[in-house]
């Protein structure tokens, strides 16, 4: 009876166990982001919390020999995840520097890792080299939060996320050959050791590459040819990633990274198959798997550990970030073409994340100072995303490479009427981006000198862009139901204050689902400002131009000239910009700019050409 009741016991622990993971993994990413804080960080100090301080989760008795199992399986659906945001049309700018930063960049922050683990943290020079090795890491999970905070313009953004993801297996790799090499070696056999770390890696790349191939171009098929319904599609592509990370790692030890690395940068970067359903599903999954991972990882450290390493602990995290980063950077972007405020914001990007967490855990039980070494990469991890999460955007801001405050647009569609007023806005100093599948409009717009992207405003593509200094999106395309989805995803980018759309006819909208109202974004221009409205007032000859207002031309001077004006948007004397919608009315004041659609009426003959009057009200553009 008693031993029946025991196990009852032990049946609850492990539920409160299991259950309390999942609580505190997901809680604590709902309260990092509302206090704005690295979700990391406050994973990892729930994580102590729970474990080694209160002893609340235990995972080694909870788990036994099942821990490093898991957590290797989760790390390849993560890796899987972020190569799916990978997009092989950005290579064109960032592709030399990206290749110096994954060979040179590598190889000088494995060595200058490795020699501050030795003579700082005096590790003996076997684990001062798996320390070296895994160091090369970043992290896909916390770049990528790291990057939407910042929004930076120009390279770097793209730059610092392919990094991210694509350093990870290769770190992973060698931190696991350099120890499979350097265990049972002294340092007469050291360049033994060397010699079969180097055929290790290419081998190992070799092998996960191949199957990663394989095991994209298979799922392509079965989803190209229908074999999978629908509702199984995502759980599918988990089997397949977790068959192909399998198969892999039994070919050759350590190569499943390398596998679902390349099988979701296949996956996302082939044009057969939609991939959008499986995107959203892997990222949901990421984040479950990311929030279990880091309480698990975090209640498994031993603090004394960190309290050992006294002054060398801190000293070195210092270096990690200070010198490591900084010269790595600098010497393998030597004439790749980046400016220098990119190099140093590049410098200030380099974030540890689950993956080091991973592989230092696995480490553990296998070194005898497994426990240093743990903490070692921990105090890294930490120290990172402390100060970069903290202040990397604050040095984006003073390279001039962020804007606290972005006042881009981003525009669903490139027609003629939305090229006049995007050009309006170029000309008034406002970044624009234009979005739309139709070809001849992406030429247009190109020939035009507007930023453009080939792409539909749905797909994940759009999502994974470049956001710097875009602030807003406006849905301006001919189909209402495709304005209202584009909506939606401005309002996943950029809240939905910033989302947008145009008016829809009072005959369509008679026919609408009532109940889909509160889910339409705000309305553009006017009530009367439809597409086929603004598309007859183009074709009637209007034009988009930009007057500055003064205290001798008011407003009420702007629209005695020009009475059939449609306001559609105004920047004020800082910059800021304001969208004119139904929701809100706009004061017109001296200083601001307001850039309307204006009609070339008969008794207004000058409607259509530049203004020419000797005010600064005339300081306008036409486009």
């Amino acid at each position: 009876m008693n031993e029946r009741s025991d196990n009852v016991e032990d049946s609850e622990r492990i539920l409160i166990s299991l259950s309390g993971i999942l609580v505190l993994g997901v809680g604590s990413q709902w309260l990092a982001g509302g206090l704005k804080i690295p979700s990391i960080l406050m994973l990892l100090t729930v994580g102590i919390v729970a474990g080694p301080v209160t002893g609340f989760i235990q995972p080694d008795p909870l788990f036994g020999d099942l821990i490093l199992p898991i957590v290797s399986l989760a790390v390849a659906v993560v890796l899987f995840e972020g190569a799916m945001s990978l997009h092989v049309s950005e290579l064109r700018e960032i592709g030399r520097p990206l290749i110096m930063l994954l060979t040179a960049g590598v190889v000088i922050t494995g060595v200058a890792c490795s020699l501050a683990g030795y003579f700082v943290l005096r590790f003996d020079l076997t684990n001062s080299i798996l320390l070296g090795s895994l160091l090369t890491v970043t992290g896909p999970t916390v770049v990528g939060p790291l990057l939407h905070h910042i929004r930076p313009v120009g390279r770097v953004g793209p730059l610092a996320r392919w990094e991210g993801i694509v350093v990870d297996p290769i770190g992973a790799v060698l931190a696991v050959l350099a120890f499979a090499a350097l265990k049972d070696v002294g340092v007469a056999e050291f360049h033994d050791a060397v010699r079969i770390g180097v055929f290790g890696f290419m081998w190992t790349f070799v092998a996960g590459t191949v199957i990663g191939v394989i095991g994209a171009f298979l799922l392509k098929e079965l989803l190209r040819r229908h074999w999978i319904t629908d509702h199984l599609q995502s759980p599918m592509v988990l089997m397949m990633v977790v068959l192909a990370f399998v198969t892999s790692n039994l070919i050759q030890h350590e190569s499943g990274l390398v596998a679902v690395t390349m099988m979701g940068l296949m996956l996302a970067n082939q044009k057969a198959v939609p991939v959008g359903h499986i995107v959203q599903f892997k990222e949901d999954l990421s984040v479950l798997l990311i929030s279990s991972l880091f309480i698990v990882l975090a209640a498994r450290l031993d603090l004394n550990q960190f309290v050992n390493f006294g002054w060398r602990g801190p000293v070195f995290v210092a270096i990690v970030i200070l010198v490591v980063r900084p010269l790595s950077v600098m010497v393998s972007t030597i004439g790749c073409g980046l400016s220098m405020a990119e190099r140093l914001l590049l410098s200030w990007l380099a974030p540890r994340g689950i993956v080091a967490a991973a592989v230092a855990s696995v480490f553990a039980l296998q070194l005898p100072d497994g426990g240093g070494f743990v903490a070692a990469v921990f105090l890294v991890i930490v120290g990172t995303v402390v100060v970069y999460g903290l202040s990397a955007a604050w040095v984006a801001r003073k390279l001039g490479l962020s804007i606290s405050n972005p006042q881009g647009v981003m525009f669903a569609g490139a027609h003629s009427g939305i090229r006049a007023i995007a050009l309006a806005l170029q000309k008034n100093g406002i970044i624009v981006q234009l979005v739309d599948t139709d070809t001849e409009n992406i030429r247009n717009s190109r020939m035009e000198g507007l930023p453009t992207v080939l792409a539909n405003i749905l797909s994940e593509r759009v999502q994974n862009l470049n956001l710097g200094g875009l602030g807003r999106l406006l849905a301006m395309t001919r189909n209402r139901e495709v304005n209202i989805l584009a909506m939606r995803r401005g309002a996943e980018l950029f809240g939905r204050k910033e989302a947008y759309r145009l008016s829809i006819s009072p005959a369509l909208s008679d026919r609408r689902d009532p109940s889909t109202k509160v889910m339409e974004g705000r309305v553009l221009f006017g009530n009367d400002a439809t597409y086929e409205e603004l598309d007859r007032r183009f074709a009637a000859g209007a034009i988009v131009k930009g007057t500055r207002l003064t205290l001798e031309f008011t407003s009420e001077d702007f629209f005695r000239k020009y009475p059939t004006a449609l306001p559609l948007f105004v920047i004020d004397d800082s910059g800021q910009l304001t969208v004119c919608t139904t929701d809100a009315d706009i004061a017109l004041l001296p200083e601001h700019t307001v850039i309307a659609m204006i009609d070339p009426l008969p008794d207004n003959p000058d409607a259509d050409t530049p203004d020419t009057e000797n005010t600064d009200a005339d300081k306008s553009n036409e486009t």
